[in-house]
């Protein structure tokens, strides 16, 4: 082989390692994980579709805005209560006692409901789905 197709074949072996690691970073940053005893809890990202099919089907959840009071105030998604991300730290919300209630988090546009979301499951919540943002929630809100 001469020196141009080691240079190439450098390049390439770097290149592919460079985007296996991108990968296992991006993946690694999109759940938070708990562990209690030998089992693993991570949120769940699901879509604005599939939070609303799971609120019609009647069963039994919280949804949970995480903006401040005053977002809240101003627009939110019909039987949400407000629990602003900033105010979730070490200690459980009291508005939330049941661990593994099965709560669909949502802000205004995705990054803070991810926010809390890591930080419940963190705190030991067992059944955390993020929906993103109300800004791409095209059903019913309250004003």
């Amino acid at each position: 082989m001469n020196k141009t197709t080691i240079i190439i074949l450098v390049i390439l072996v770097i290149w592919f390692l460079i985007f296996l690691g991108v990968k296992a970073f991006a993946k690694g940053t999109s759940e938070a994980v708990s562990t209690t005893g030998e089992e693993k809890v991570s949120y769940r990202k699901i879509s604005a579709q599939k939070a609303k099919e799971m609120i019609d089907s009647g069963q039994s959840l919280i949804i949970l805005d995480v903006r401040t009071p005053g977002e809240f105030a101003g627009e939110h998604i019909p039987d949400a209560i407000n629990i602003a991300n900033e105010t979730i730290g070490k200690s459980r919300p009291s508005s939330l006692p049941d661990l593994d209630a099965t709560i669909l988090v949502y802000c205004r546009s995705g990054s803070r409901s991810a926010q809390a979301s890591k930080k419940l499951i963190k705190l030991g919540y067992t059944e955390v789905y993020d929906f993103g943002g109300i800004i791409n929630w095209p059903y019913e809100t309250v004003q």
